[in-house]
């Protein structure tokens, strides 16, 4: 593998750098061995982890990492009530949806109370990649349509045809015919322009364009912070237009909340919510279980109606007995601690101290977040606001090597990922912000 190779992936290892121990460079050569060429490791040290614990990650030397990236075990790794649920239910039952068990169905009565009252249905598999196959698959059985527009640095997932409406992939994985990007709704970078009626703007053009080729207009799909885009989060409500001129075209609007959802805005317990629009269909991932493989897609009932009258949904894993009782966990876990309410006052206090400590230094551009999700936005320059790829990346490697974990974001990598479990206190905010002051200043 050249020097070069992994470019294409933010905040990749790239072999024959970084000062790794004999063990694991042994370790980097059995994955290659073993798993082949297509895997990558990240930072430029990668980590051999053997251990979580709440907020923290603990290599095979014992050193422990603070965890601001990892979405996937949203309340925390091995948090308790999730691991008694898993083992509890492990040891009764684990089946799938062609039988009755009362476990699927428990689940999904509180999960859809969470919704709008229109979306009341749900249909359950075991990734985020999974839920927005089927989402797609219902939503061209509704509309007669095949278009997706998407915005242009999206991610949605590694299936065929999910991978062919997640541009940031790469240029190495085509997008389909059927595809069409349109720019991020970004407000740093628009300046006066008014965010929703440029986004607007830009799905309509997208439907225009897609007809122009014969295609019918199937969905938008959006993931409501525009996570891969750079973590966009305001200003609130700019995604309603988009939404209505999807609808009038005939598509559908989907809400990716793999990554917003759960209670990590702080401020809503969807993403969507901030906006106020009620999508057709939400699809959910990563965090539902806490990395026990459980996804869904919820919708409203006459979206999945023909779908369900003409087609079989069976997923053989998909909503078992297991993964039903480790969401039902999360859920637990988000009420009972308050976790939606301390990822609002957390962030705001970890926002702030963002804030205070990049503010003197002219490489940091923008500053913004919500809840326990915000970026930090690198540029060469302050008036042209062009992109500095090589600051951000040396910015996520020298936090790594004090200790705190994140990585980079948006179509130009430039922009720090922060994203910590909703469990992240003050105490880790202000050690967080300890740590990014002293990796700016390292770095300057």
């Amino acid at each position: 593998m050249s020097a070069t190779a992994d470019l294409s992936m933010p905040n990749a290892f790239v072999p024959g750098r970084g000062n790794l121990s004999p063990d694991n460079e042994a370790l980097v050569e059995r994955r290659a061995r073993v798993l082949g060429p297509a895997y990558r490791l990240m930072y430029e040290t990668p980590l051999h982890l053997v251990r979580g614990d709440g907020v923290w990650l603990y290599d095979d030397t014992g050193r422990a990492f603070l965890d601001a990236y990892n979405n996937v075990t949203s309340i925390g790794h091995c948090h308790p009530r999730v691991v008694e649920a898993i083992r509890a239910q492990v040891g009764v039952l684990a089946t799938n949806t062609r039988y009755l068990h009362t476990a699927i169905l428990d689940y999904a009565e509180r999960l859809v109370a969470t919704f709008p009252a229109d979306l009341s249905q749900v249909m359950f598999a075991c990734t985020g990649s999974e839920a927005n196959d089927l989402a797609l698959r219902i939503a061209k059985a509704r509309t007669g349509g095949t278009g997706i527009i998407v915005t242009e640095n999206a991610y949605h997932g590694i299936t065929e045809s999910v991978a062919a409406f997640s541009p940031s992939l790469g240029p190495s994985v085509d997008l389909g015919p059927h595809v069409r990007t349109v720019p991020a709704p970004d407000r740093y970078h628009m300046g006066d322009a008014d965010v929703g009626v440029a986004f607007q703007a830009s799905v309509e053009a997208a439907i225009a364009d897609l007809r122009r080729h014969g295609i019918r207009p199937a969905v938008l799909i959006v993931d409501s912070l525009f996570t891969s885009d750079g973590v966009l989060a305001g200003p609130t409500g700019f995604l309603r237009g988009a939404a209505e001129a999807i609808r009038a075209a005939g598509g559908l609007f989907i809400a990716d909340e793999v990554q917003p959802g759960f209670g990590r805005t702080g401020e809503a317990m969807w993403g969507f919510e901030r906006h106020g629009v009620v999508p057709d269909m939400v699809t959910l991932g990563k965090p539902m279980g806490n990395g026990q493989p459980i996804s869904a897609v919820v919708m409203r009932p006459e979206i999945v109606a023909d779908f369900g009258r003409n087609a079989r949904y069976f997923n053989t894993f998909g909503g078992n007995a297991v993964s039903c009782a480790a969401a039902a966990a999360v859920l637990d876990a988000i009420e009972a601690e308050g976790l939606q309410e301390n990822a609002l006052r957390t962030g705001r206090h970890l926002l702030e101290r963002v804030q205070a400590v990049s503010a003197d230094d002219p490489g940091v551009g923008d500053v913004r977040g919500v809840g326990l999700f915000m970026a930090v936005e690198f540029v060469a320059d302050r008036r042209t606001r062009a992109p500095d790829r090589a600051r951000a990346s040396r910015v996520v490697n020298a936090m790594r090597e004090r200790g705190v974990l994140i990585s980079v974001s948006g179509k130009h990598h430039n922009s720090l990922k922060i994203r910590p479990p909703l469990v992240f206190d003050r105490g880790n905010a202000d050690l967080f912000a300890e740590v990014l002051e002293a990796s700016l200043q390292a770095t300057a």
